[in-house]
């Protein structure tokens, strides 16, 4: 779902819709999206300290989402993303994640 949804922002951003929250973030531009990353990452921490399982799914999917975003307007894919984790997992340990 991830890959999907990171597809649908994309295509938002290749061929904008009337209304869409995604297009609005998008077109705010860098601050405006790297201040709602920051905004729900601390409603995510206060979710994880005093609002339960549920509250926390949901507050990491916003995260999960306003990331997605900054990364489609920085144009940073999720391979980038898995890349660079499987290159420190690499550095780290000196063995790839395939083996």
């Amino acid at each position: 779902m991830i890959q999907r949804l990171y597809e649908i922002i994309q295509d938002r951003q290749a061929h904008p819709k009337a209304g869409s929250y995604t297009n609005r973030l998008l077109d705010a531009g860098l601050e405006r999206l790297a201040q709602k990353v920051g905004e729900e990452a601390v409603e995510l921490v206060i979710a994880t300290t005093r609002q339960g399982r549920q509250r926390v799914i949901e507050e990491a999917s916003d995260l999960v989402y306003h990331l997605l975003v900054l990364m489609a307007h920085e144009g940073i894919s999720l391979q980038d993303i898995e890349d660079e984790l499987a290159q420190r997992h690499l550095q780290k340990s000196g063995h790839n994640f395939d083996s």
